[in-house]
This record gives C-alpha cells, structure tokens and sequence, in this order.
C-alpha cells in the first residue's frame, strides 16, 4: 500500500525558486509516486551558520509513493545531484545549497539508521519546514513529539515570509492550487 509521504525543499543558490519547481516536477516523475499537495514558497533566514548567506526558497510536498523510504531517499539525493548538489562526509550542517530535499515523515514511521532518520531530527525546531507543512497538512503529526503546529510556537523568532512560485506547478496533467491540493 503507497504510504503518505512529506517531502521538505530548500535552495539558496542559483535561482531558488526555479530549482525547487523543477524539482518537485522531477519528484512527480519518480516511480509509484505522485505528487498530491505542494505548499507555495516561502523565504526563510538562514539558521545556524557562521557566515553571511542569502536567503533560502522553501516549500513541502505531500507524496503518495510505493517506494520503502530508503529508496525514495536515494532518488530524492539523485535529484540533488542533478541539480549540482555534492554531498561531501563530513560537511557542515547550513552550507548555503542548490538544493536541499529532506524526507520529513513516511506516515508515522520512525527509523534511525546511518544514512535515513525518520521523523526529520531537526523538524519540530525548524519554521521553514513547519509553515510549509502546516500548509498542506494542518494536522500533521511528528512521531515521538506530537501536533507539528504545537512546535511552530517555539521558532516564532526565526524569519519567514511567503514569497512567490517560480512557476505554475503541474503533475501529471493536474494543476496544483493551495485549496485543490488536498
């Protein structure tokens, strides 16, 4: 049975918004899945680095897929890479980035190991996924922590502002609107 996936997106760096449209439209394309909401874009600060940056363009997607999540997660990182994303052992958390695409929730799956932790550790501390979550998933739940909208309280003090889509998002002949994309 597909399993009801969220996806976070992020870039900074080489048109932003463009990378992430062409990325969900390349996540649209991923076999046994299908794309069934896409949150708008939203500008964020940077959090957590040491060094000027500029803002990120971030978004979440609501997938139904019948890939387990460490295949979903291999294709997720090949699109990084297609878009010049390199992964490098070792690299520092909050780099500025093409692309970022984090899988956040499989359901209500919790997983730990090497290369998949599932929920998304960082999640519950992070507006930038919560705003966009929230958007297309009002009563999402974290696994082991509860109500996503109970944490978007505690990163009030981070900066994010909707911002404008690249482009108009189709997948598979479907134009997603915010209200028609649940």
């Amino acid at each position: 049975m597909p399993s009801l996936v969220f996806v976070g997106l992020g870039s900074n760096l080489e048109h932003p918004r463009r990378q992430l449209a062409r990325a969900l439209s390349e996540i649209s394309r991923l076999p046994r899945t299908r794309i069934i909401a896409a949150s708008r874009n939203y500008r964020s600060a940077p959090l957590g680095n040491a060094g000027p940056q500029p803002d990120y363009v971030n978004a979440a997607a609501a997938l139904r897929t019948g890939l387990g999540p460490s295949a979903l997660l291999a294709r997720l990182h090949a699109i990084e890479r297609r878009h010049g994303r390199r992964r490098r052992p070792g690299e520092a958390r909050d780099l500025p980035r093409v692309l970022d695409l984090d899988l956040l929730l499989v359901g209500r799956r919790r997983a730990w190991r090497v290369r998949l932790t599932l929920p998304h550790p960082r999640m519950h501390e992070r507006a930038f996924v919560l705003v966009p979550l929230l958007e297309i998933a009002p009563a999402a739940t974290i696994p082991g922590r509860g109500s996503a909208r109970r944490w978007l309280k505690a990163t009030r003090g981070q900066r994010i502002a909707r911002t404008r889509t690249h482009a108009r998002r189709v997948f598979r002949g479907r134009v997603a609107s915010s209200a028609a994309r649940r």
